[in-house]
């Protein structure tokens, strides 16, 4: 009797089968997974093999890790990303960190921890749950930030019995610490402290000690200290460097030219505590340059006290520049320099490097040199008051130098103006918070920075300066680090082209940008309620400005050469500028000598602690704004939607100009959908629109100045739009202009 078959084969699938199921696939299957969802028998199993093998030969699929297939350019379901920076909409952009293909890696949007874009910064990494939203996209939620265990903690202690306990303030530690009762220093509970994490790796929680009492960790003195260790900014000088900064004293009058007689003014904020530029201007003498102008730009020579390789010089170098935060600055070199002797306080002799400049009629250079001096500063001036003494209101310092300095100073500023809009720079106009704190330490209020011509005098006076210490380097044959800022990528321009599209402003696809096509933009823009989200957009659309030695010009500043000469107290970049000048020019000790260093690297190690400067300060404005607003709670605030994704919107408070997220959960009730190319949630039944750009109110549900994080809700019956999107040509709305800010430099 024959037997019979216990199982009937099944057919067998055609390879557009099998490669559409491997491709539709959110995990990555193998040959195993494969055969199960077809039901292939063993002999049909071999002939699986040889199918998949001739689709990976052609490039079809791809095989990773465990034998498992993918789609070409695919990921799997979990992955550990970077994150590389904000797109148009201000969504996290990452990018997977194994990727070796020769394809673009595919694009990561990240869903923030805890809803707050503050959460995660560019460089940061994190495992993520991968969703896939379209070809070569992804929709990343995080599991958790990736970080290894600090040998130095920031947090708060707390008590628990005789053991006391530190919990970090680090959103990257997930457990507390164990503090034995001799190692709390005798801290109250609730206080911010710094501990050093003892070593080993017991089965429990992880001891540390206290080492610093930093007081109240509600205060607004804590908001800082805690920036500072998130970004993992150094603050502590080593002791040869402080021995080094001690035993400075005044520079000799020697190979120096006497500058002294010169009223040289510097001009800074009100707030400002080093000074290390200062100017002058005087109408050109020469017959041959009617209406031109003389200019002396004079820096701290900081190169005279900190030379190549020494204990301040390496410090110098680590910290790569100051950081600024509103109630303290973490300086590069010590205060016995950069308050002291690097810095040009008036009625004292201080060394300098000097700039002498000479500009025609309409700001065009016609010369330069440079040369070490002795400089004395006539007055320390404040942006507000030469303001105030130009526009007729002088007060008792600056009514004697009104004629002699301030008028000249104009002057020279005006034509630099000229050459500056025959240029095309970049103009964007993005009001900048400023955080106002009293006497007693207590946040006061946020409030938009003021902006003065004086400021753009200053601006243009160091730009000019800039460009001929980069001529001169290179007229000298000398290694420069310049200060380069490319063109934007073809993805982010068309990015913005079709950002702008849904607001009716034509910006043609295809053409050579300069500069100056942004700015007719941006002059669409004013006046519009929409001017500064359209500014913002066009800010993100720009590639990072960064050091090299090779020189690429400078889009923004529509520049063929450029370079930072101007502050070497505060930024290594421009100490290093000085030390080629010295040396190219023979102007004595403190030059780059023959050891010169791999300019490649140093200029990818300034440029990362640039970055990792100017994060750090806007997280820092972010938590003084979020501490401020804590005590208002539950308000209602004007405010203009500035980001759209999937989890919520983003809007800026119009008054703070804090960022908060509005979480879909909080919308009026109805489901809504991310209209992406439209930059838009729309609701499904009701139709109702929030469009970027919008204004709308909300309610401030939780402020959190630990994180500087901003939850808000949606008013019912708010301003949100309830109209279809915007269509080309349409008529835009008139508003009040922002305070201009400077351009991207």
């Amino acid at each position: 009797m024959a037997a019979k078959n216990s199982k009937k084969s099944v057919p067998f699938p055609s390879r557009e089968q099998i490669l559409e199921y491997v491709n539709a696939s959110e995990q990555r299957v193998g040959k195993r997974e494969i055969a199960r969802a077809f039901r292939l028998d063993s002999e049909q199993k071999l002939s699986l093999k040889r199918v998949l093998k001739a689709l990976e030969a052609e490039g079809a699929i791809e095989r990773g890790r465990g034998r498992h297939y993918h789609e070409p350019g695919s990921l799997p379901s979990v992955a550990v990303v970077e994150v590389t920076g904000i797109d148009t909409d201000g969504e996290l952009l990452a990018r997977p960190l194994s990727w070796n293909e020769e394809v673009p890696a595919p694009v990561v949007y990240v869903v923030p921890e805890g809803r707050s874009r503050a959460a995660l910064a560019p460089g940061d990494r994190a495992l993520v749950r991968l969703r896939k939203l379209d070809p070569g996209s992804y929709e990343g939620k995080v599991i958790r930030r990736l970080a290894e265990a600090p040998a130095r903690a920031l947090g708060i202690y707390e008590a628990f019995g005789a053991q006391g306990r530190i919990r970090p303030i680090d959103r990257r530690a997930k457990q507390e610490f164990l503090v034995a009762p001799g190692d709390t220093m005798d801290c109250e509970p609730g206080e911010l402290v710094r501990a050093e994490v003892r070593p080993g790796r017991p089965l429990g929680l992880r001891h540390a000690r206290v080492v610093e009492r930093l007081g109240p960790a509600q205060g607004p003195r804590a908001i800082s200290l805690i920036t500072i260790h998130d970004h993992d900014i150094p603050t502590r000088f080593s002791e040869e460097a402080l021995r080094q900064a001690e035993a400075c004293g005044a520079a000799p009058m020697e190979n120096r030219a006497d500058l002294r007689a010169v009223p040289l003014v510097t001009i800074d904020g009100a707030d400002a505590r080093d000074f290390d530029d200062a100017v002058w201007a005087a109408p050109d003498p020469d017959r041959n340059n009617p209406g031109g102008w003389c200019l002396v730009v004079a820096i701290a020579d900081v190169a005279w006290y900190v030379r190549p390789g020494d204990p301040l010089d390496k410090e110098a170098y680590e910290r790569g520049n100051s950081v600024y935060f509103p109630d303290r600055v973490v300086p590069m070199l010590p205060e016995e320099l950069s308050n002291g002797w690097c810095s040009l306080v008036p009625g004292e002799d201080r060394p300098c490097l000097a700039a002498h400049l000479r500009i025609d009629a309409d700001g065009n250079p016609l010369g330069h040199r440079f040369e070490r001096g002795m400089m004395r500063s006539a007055a320390r001036l404040t942006y507000a008051q030469v303001q105030e003494a130009r526009d007729g209101r002088p007060d008792d310092t600056t009514g004697p130098l009104t004629e002699t300095v301030i008028e000249p100073l104009y002057g020279a500023y005006e034509a630099l103006a000229r050459a500056r809009r025959e240029r095309g720079v970049l103009e964007l106009d993005l009001a900048e918070r400023r955080v106002v704190i009293g006497d007693d330490g207590a946040l006061v209020r946020v409030e938009t920075r003021e902006r003065f011509d004086s400021h753009k005098l200053i601006e243009e006076f160091m730009i000019c300066a800039n460009v001929a210490a980069a001529e001169k380097l290179e007229d000298r044959k000398r290694p420069c680090v310049y200060r380069v800022h490319d063109q934007p990528s073809r993805d982010k321009l068309e990015a913005l082209r079709q950002f702008l599209d849904t607001l009716g402003i034509k910006f043609s696809r295809g053409q050579v940008v300069r500069a100056m096509d942004l700015n007719r933009i941006l002059a669409r823009a004013e006046g519009r309620p929409d001017a500064r989200m359209i500014n913002e957009v066009v800010l993100r659309s720009q590639a990072q400005a960064v050091y090299d030695p090779a020189n690429i010009a400078h889009f923004g500043l529509a520049l063929r050469r450029y370079c930072h000469f101007t502050s070497p107290i505060r930024r290594y970049a421009d100490l290093l500028i000085h030390r080629a000048l010295i040396e190219g020019l023979g102007l004595g000790a403190g030059g780059l000598g023959a050891d010169v260093p791999d300019l490649a690297l140093v200029s990818e190690h300034i440029s990362t602690t640039e970055r990792r400067a100017s994060t750090a300060e806007r997280d820092a404005v972010d938590r003084f704004t979020a501490g401020y607003l804590a005590e208002k709670v539950g308000a209602v605030f004007a405010g203009r939607i500035n980001g759209v994704t999937r989890f919520g919107l983003f809007v800026t408070l119009d008054e703070s100009g804090g960022d908060g997220l509005v979480p879909m959960r909080s919308l009026p009730d109805d489901y809504y959908v991310h209209d992406e190319k439209n930059h838009r949630l729309v609701g499904r039944s009701t139709g109702r629109t929030f469009h970027l750009g919008d204004g709308v109110e909300v309610r401030l549900a939780e402020a959190n100045p630990i994180t500087g994080g901003l939850i808000l809700e949606m008013m019912e019956g708010g301003r949100a739009s309830t109209r279809r999107p915007r269509r080309p040509g349409g008529a835009a709305t008139k508003g009040k202009r922002k305070t201009a800010n400077r351009g991207h430099r």
